[in-house]
């Protein structure tokens, strides 16, 4: 899974933006059953919650962090942003 793997130019930036969109989406999904489980099910919540954070690699705003040093990483080397 090298298109999930750290990108080498920073410290949050994922190697493909296909693969940090990725862990984006699976960071959601987990947020949002800790959420909607919290009540039923605080243990497995709690487990979700945690999942979250180790998939965005932080809080969410490292995420978004990653996010833009993917993008710029791309931009800065003059190739499209969905290719590896």
């Amino acid at each position: 899974m090298r298109w999930l793997g750290r990108s080498d130019t920073g410290l949050f930036a994922t190697r493909t933006l296909s693969g940090h969109l990725l862990r984006g989406a699976a960071a959601f999904a987990l947020l949002y059953h800790a959420i909607a489980q919290q009540q039923a099910h605080p243990g497995w919540a709690l487990v979700a919650g945690l999942g979250a954070l180790v998939v965005l690699r932080g809080c969410p705003m490292c995420w978004t962090i990653g996010l833009v040093e993917t993008v710029g990483a791309r931009w800065r080397r003059g190739t499209p942003v969905n290719e590896p």
